[in-house]
């Protein structure tokens, strides 16, 4: 029962109605064909790219992220939910799930599998950040990870089949795409990077001047208006790849090309994870004004020095992306993209009288058990209320038992 809906119960005098925090919500019944219906696209595209599934904690040790996500990015400094269990331990509520597929590679030994290692997963995930459209404090994602393997294809293979699964669940998309290079090339750039911002520190937010000396690549994701406009002119990070790290990413270009996969090149595209190296993208609709660039349905990236950052063996390459399920339901909805109803019915059993409501429960689990979807207000007790509950339910056919029908 909602807050406001009225109750015939007495009310204490003084007791306010609990209400959910702010950013979490409650995903109600009628829009659960939306979510079944995504996650029923996402498993059957990691089945037939043998993604093969990962449930992980929703809690993982503080230092995972901190060391993974980045301790100057905003994820750590503002939006993480950490705490300190009755052991002493420090702990955070999972802001992502890439960090927690690299501990889970690592410690399950999954070097010894045949590699690349593919992983999918599913569920919610937790950040402070300020709601807003399509965005929670508590959300939902489905992601792909594809550990062990440098080859170019398997970028363009993890764009494409997340670009067909949209396209699945009726979304047009738009793929912006950068290379931010490696250790070896980001150096050159983050320099020319500094030395251009530098310039204009008095048009930057007060944590874009932070950033400057923290992290300078963060700067290029900066949401504020003035700074994205100062990212506009910023030097660009493609012409400061290595000879390596521009032929990996011309040849991810060449099979997207080859897969007929829209994109824009975006060089103030940087992601906001420390992770992150050579390719880095984001799904969002067609356009490229603010207002699009704010509403991705997801993003990812390489992050080839992630496993070997946190223990596992060096020089193990890998990409991953993260769907966001808020935002696409969301377009789904706005876009008015039939749902197949899985929850309809042909069949609807209907009672008169206390011996026949006893007879309709067995037939009830007789049909249902038979294979067929089968439908009931038993606890109703007049007829006209029964099928009043089915023609809502849209059901082409009442089973009527009576008095009579027990009899024969």
């Amino acid at each position: 029962m909602t807050a406001d809906t009225k109750s015939d119960a007495p009310k204490k005098r003084g007791t306010r109605a609990i209400k959910t925090l702010r950013g979490m919500r409650d995903i109600m019944p009628e829009d659960q064909k939306y979510w079944d219906y995504l996650r029923m696209q996402a498993r059957e595209f990691s089945h037939s790219y043998g993604f093969r599934r990962i449930d992980l904690p929703l809690m993982e040790p503080e230092q995972l992220f901190n060391r993974t996500v980045g301790k100057t990015s905003d994820i750590v400094e503002k939006e993480m939910y950490t705490f300190v269990d009755q052991g002493g331990d420090k702990i955070a509520l999972r802001p992502e799930a890439t960090a927690s597929v690299a501990r889970a590679y690592i410690e399950h030994g999954m070097i010894n599998r045949p590699q690349p290692v593919k992983l999918f997963y599913e569920g919610p995930m937790f950040r402070r950040e300020r709601p807003q459209s399509g965005r929670y404090r508590q959300f939902h994602q489905f992601g792909f990870e594809a550990i062990g393997s440098l080859d170019p294809l398997l970028d363009a293979q993890v764009i494409f089949m997340n670009y067909r699964l949209l396209k699945s669940v009726g979304i047009s998309s738009m793929v912006h795409i950068n290379s931010i290079g490696d250790e070896e090339s980001r150096p050159n750039y983050q320099k020319v990077l500094v030395s251009y911002y530098r310039t204009k520190r008095s048009e930057l937010c007060e944590d874009c001047r932070k950033r400057l000396n923290k992290n300078p690549l963060r700067l290029l994701d900066c949401k504020e208006k003035d700074c994205q406009e100062v990212a506009k002119a910023a030097p660009q990070s493609v012409d400061y790849l290595t000879e390596a790290c521009r032929e990996h990413f011309m040849q991810v270009l060449d099979y997207l090309d080859e897969m007929d996969v829209p994109y824009f090149l975006d060089h103030t595209l940087v992601r906001g994870l420390d992770y992150y190296t050579r390719t880095v993208f984001e799904f969002m609709p067609d356009g490229n004004d603010e207002q699009t660039r704010q509403a991705a349905y997801g993003a990812g990236g390489r992050y080839d020095d992630l496993i070997e950052s946190i223990g596992g063996r060096e020089h193990t390459p890998a990409i991953g992306v993260a769907m966001g399920m808020e935002r696409i339901i969301n377009a789904m909805k706005a876009q008015e993209v039939d749902i197949p109803d899985a929850t309809a019915c042909e069949v609807f059993v209907a009672q008169i009288g206390e011996e026949a409501k006893k007879k309709s429960m067995m037939l009830f689990e007789d049909l249902r058990s038979a294979g067929l979807c089968v439908a009931e207000s038993l606890a109703k007790e007049g007829l006209k209320s029964q099928l009043e509950v089915a023609n809502k339910k849209g059901v082409k056919y009442a089973l009527i038992l009576g008095q009579k029908e027990i009899m024969d």
